[in-house]
């Protein structure tokens, strides 16, 4: 849909260089660039320096489609430079798991249940051992514990009850609460 207003002549000045020199510019930052997003951002940059310097182009010293060319060459170079200036962005791999800010309760965490873990019998304890850290469905931690199935789900149920009142009897700084 064009535009209905009137333009202003600095309007009328960079809408007739886009017509007659945009896709000669576009093909050239486009080649500098080697990324089409870049050279279109590079085009309304110099058309935007058009717009702020009409006089530039009235000077008549030399050609208006060379003198657009230089622009968006400095314009590239300034990008490039500007680039080379900072210090090099390090993509993260695709494979690498998330960086963890700070693991400390993690790590609290892990000796509170390791020591309420010492506290179950043997038998709770296996049997935690091998459905929780080992991963065995009831039947697999069965056959390597040697024992029915139904006494595994029993031991873990009370293993975790017991687990489970352990925990809850400290408060946060790891000391015996009265029951």
């Amino acid at each position: 849909m064009p535009d209905a207003r009137p333009r202003t002549p600095d309007e009328a000045l960079v809408h007739a260089v886009y017509q007659d020199h945009g896709r000669a510019l576009l093909a050239y930052a486009t080649r500098l660039t080697g990324d089409r997003g870049a050279a279109e951002d590079v085009v309304q940059e110099t058309l935007i320096r058009v717009w702020r310097h009409p006089d530039a182009l009235a000077n008549g010293r030399g050609s208006t489609r060379g003198w657009l060319l230089t622009v968006a060459r400095n314009i590239i170079t300034d990008r490039i430079r500007a680039r080379a200036s900072r210090p090099q962005e390090v993509p993260e791999a695709p494979d690498a798991p998330p960086v963890e800010r700070d693991h400390a309760d993690r790590v609290a965490t892990s000796v509170t249940v390791l020591a309420a873990l010492e506290e179950l019998s043997e038998d709770h304890r296996g049997v935690l051992d091998q459905i929780y850290f080992q991963g065995r469905s009831l039947g697999e931690a069965a056959s390597a514990l040697g024992i029915p199935p139904g006494t595994v789900k029993s031991r873990s149920y009370y293993a975790l009850r017991a687990l489970r009142q352990h925990l809850t009897s400290r408060d946060p700084a790891g000391d015996e609460v009265p029951a």
